[in-house]
This record gives C-alpha cells, sequence and structure tokens, in this order.
C-alpha cells in the first residue's frame, strides 16, 4: 500500500470511528468471542464480543464491539473510545508487543524481519486491509487475528495491548513503517496511559519500507538529498497546521513527499496545497505520483507542479497515491525523476 498512514478517518469508510467491529464479509478468521487471557463478564447477545483483558460491562446490542478495556459510547457521531483498562486489571504476565511494518503492499516488499516477527506472534492485530496483504502462510500460523476497518486506530491499539497484558505475544501491523504516520507511537502512549512500560510488554518496533521510499524507487531518484514528509489529512493535525507546514517545506530546497493526498472530504485540502506549492516554486516543477505502490492496480506518473490541481478529481489520486514535488534542481530524464546530490559540484563525470 502506498501509505504509511493506518486508515485515518475517510468518508469512504462506513465504520464509525472507533468501533474495533469486523464484518463476517471482511474476514473469516476474526477474534469473534476470542477470550485471550484475563476476566472478563458475559456478552449476553454479543456472540462476537472481544474479551482478550479486562472486565468490561455487558452489552447485548453490539454485534462485534471490542471489550477489551475501552470505554466505549452510544454516540454514533464519537471519534475513538477511551482508553480503559489499566495494567491493574490483568493477573497474567504480560507478553510481548511488536509493531511490525509491512512495507509498500506485497510480500516481497515485507523485510525478513517482519516476516519472521509475524511468525512467531500468537495474535495478529490491525487494520482489515493490512491483514489481507499478509501472506497466508503467515496468517495460517497465528492462533488469533483482529481486525477492524477505517476508522479503529485506538481501539484496535488497545486490542493489541490488552491481549498482550493477558499474557499473548502481538503483532500490531500496518503498511509501510510504523514510525511513518502509524502505530508505533500511539501504542507507547496508551501503555503509559495504563500504568505499564514498554519494557514490561518487551514492546520492539520491525521497520518496514516506508511510502516515500517505495514511491521515490518507482519514480527514478528523487529523494537522494534533503526532503521532508507532509501529510494532508486533518484528521489528527487542523489544516492551519498543515497550510503552515507547507509553507515552511517549499520555500526551502528540500524534496516534498505528500501522504493522503486526496479524498471526498480532502478536495479542499490537496487545492489549497497546490496552491502553496506555487506560491515558492515554478510550476514546471517535477512531480512523481504513485498510485497503489506494490499492488495490482499500481500506476506511476511524473508530471508538472502547474498540472498537479486539475489531477485531483482524476483516479491516479486518492488516499493509496504518495506524491512526489521535486525542487529547484530536480529534472525529468528518461522518465524518471533526478533530483542531484552535489556531485557534480566536487567530481568530473
Amino acid at each position: 500500500m502506498s501509505t504509511d498512514t493506518d486508515a485515518d478517518a475517510d468518508d469512504e469508510s462506513t465504520s464509525k470511528c472507533g468501533a474495533s467491529s469486523v464484518s463476517e464479509a471482511e474476514t473469516e478468521s476474526s477474534s469473534s468471542g476470542s477470550k485471550c487471557g484475563a476476566s472478563s463478564s458475559e456478552a449476553g447477545d454479543d456472540s462476537s464480543a472481544s474479551k482478550c483483558g479486562a472486565s468490561s460491562s455487558d452489552s447485548s446490542s453490539s454485534s462485534s464491539g471490542s471489550k477489551c478495556g475501552a470505554s466505549s459510547s452510544d454516540d454514533d457521531s464519537s471519534n475513538e473510545q477511551e482508553v480503559g483498562a489499566t495494567i491493574d486489571d490483568f493477573d497474567a504476565d504480560p507478553g510481548q508487543l511488536t509493531a511490525v511494518g509491512l512495507g509498500p503492499g506485497h510480500a516481497e516488499g515485507m523485510t525478513e524481519r517482519a516476516k519472521t516477527a509475524l511468525l512467531e506472534a500468537e495474535h495478529i492485530v490491525g487494520y482489515t486491509t493490512y491483514i489481507d496483504l499478509i501472506p497466508d502462510e503467515i496468517t495460517e500460523q497465528a492462533d488469533e487475528l483482529y481486525d477492524t476497518p477505517m476508522c479503529g486506530e485506538v481501539s484496535r491499539t488497545e486490542e493489541a495491548i490488552d491481549r498482550t497484558l493477558a499474557g499473548n505475544d502481538v503483532a500490531i501491523v500496518g503498511s509501510g513503517d510504523p514510525n511513518v504516520y502509524a502505530l508505533a507511537g500511539l501504542a507507547l502512549e496508551i501503555l503509559e496511559s495504563k500504568g505499564a512500560t514498554a519494557t514490561m510488554v518487551d514492546f520492539d518496533v520491525v521497520p518496514g519500507v516506508p511510502a516515500a521510499q517505495s514511491c521515490g524507487a518507482r519514480l527514478g531518484a528523487p529523494l537522494v538529498n534533503d526532503t521532508v514528509s507532509v501529510s494532508l489529512s486533518d484528521h489528527l493535525v487542523p489544516m492551519p497546521e498543515i497550510e503552515s507546514r507547507l509553507h515552511a517545506v517549499a520555500k526551502e530546497s528540500f524534496t516534498i513527499t505528500i501522504y493522503n493526498p486526496w479524498s471526498r472530504k480532502r478536495r479542499e485540502n490537496f487545492q489549497k496545497c497546490c496552491e502553496i506549492l506555487l506560491t515558492h516554486r515554478d510550476e514546471g516543477t517535477p512531480v512523481g505520483i504513485v498510485h497503489g505502490a506494490g499492488r495490482e492496480d499500481e500506476r506511476v506518473m511524473i508530471t508538472e507542479l502547474g498540472e498537479l490541481e486539475d489531477l485531483g478529481e482524476s483516479e491516479i489520486i486518492d488516499m493509496t497515491t504518495t506524491i512526489v514535488v521535486g525542487n529547484e534542481e530536480t529534472y525529468v530524464w528518461d522518465d524518471r525523476m533526478v533530483t542531484p546530490r552535489g556531485y557534480e559540484t566536487k567530481y568530473d563525470y
């Protein structure tokens, strides 16, 4: 997948943000009825509630809601669930928690270390789309899989932590790298909020190939000098802050990788981004676009900054797209973007 972002909220998802539900159509191997460690109350009619950690109240209205300590709200418009259970609610010796980066979205793009970590995990937790990217020979050996639709970042991260605190070795997965717009940081924050420590659960991060690098490779050599990344998602960062950052980096000699560029709710964000870039850079600046890197629907295009905004309504730009904006020295040669490193100022070749 060509973005490292862990499925932040978008109108293309019909799930309720924070709900840890998953339909049978999405997976037949999700952790319905999981009872992976600690005590929990009966779920009544909730035949597929996860019970993998702390005590929770009855719920007869949710067909697949998580009961792993998160306190949920009945308000459909609420965002994420609040973190519920603490370390005191668990009696088992904690297992290991590993944040695993899957890379660009195909088995060949996964590192051997990532494959080994997943094979060693008893439980694998992640966004449904990311779970589907894992090779069958890995998922089939796991004791349990637990996946949620888009928008369940906090609930599924807490699910992974509670399963770990209940004594299981757990891998929480994401595309790209766990430290690039992903859940490694959130996992540490939730561990801290529960009164646990990273050492207690032997927390580890297995890096993956980030979207900037996998997409840069498809475009040639656009990122070999100083470069920055900016996400256009205002789900967690207010748009005024994003605009300020775009101004700051666009006026300097960075190449810029744009994550989460466009969705039905983010038309204006993309348009504003293009306006800001054109304020500081020539309209002929090379721009690389990679849609669905490493997937069957992968598309690669090299265009110019002045043409970028018009592509916002095309199929090539969506939430699985990564955009690389060149600097004033970047040029296109033989259908490849090239950003000079500076060797030409030191050597004759």
